[in-house]
């Protein structure tokens, strides 16, 4: 008679599942165990370079939502001030880019890139 050690040994191993990008398991987490903003957050994230521009998008990073206000960390004051006279002009643009008015407002703060 066999034990129950000699039983799982004698087992075959399942097969290796196809590998997964990393993005996909990350967008699968938050998704289940985040508040319903943190998904919008993340369609942000993925639309930012293309509606902000690629001058814009490297000295800026969207960084959380508080109810329709985007916070975006910025590198320096200069741009602070420089994103203040294009403010609408980029909650217009993102606002279309979600296909909903999802940004209300945003607020630039220095923060980390």
């Amino acid at each position: 008679m066999s034990t129950e050690s000699e039983k799982s040994m004698t087992r075959k191993r399942e097969p290796l599942k196809k590998p997964v990008h990393i993005a996909d398991v990350l967008k699968n987490a938050l998704t289940a165990y985040r508040a319903e903003g943190d998904t919008e957050l993340m369609k942000v994230w993925s639309l930012w370079k293309g509606v902000v521009g690629h001058g814009i998008a490297e000295n800026t990073r969207a960084s959380a939502f508080k109810g329709n206000l985007l916070i975006v960390h910025v590198s320096s004051s200069a741009w602070i001030h420089h994103l203040h006279f294009l403010k609408q002009e980029l909650i217009s643009k993102l606002n279309d880019a979600l296909g909903k008015d999802l940004v209300g407002d945003i607020k630039f703060k220095i923060g980390p890139l």
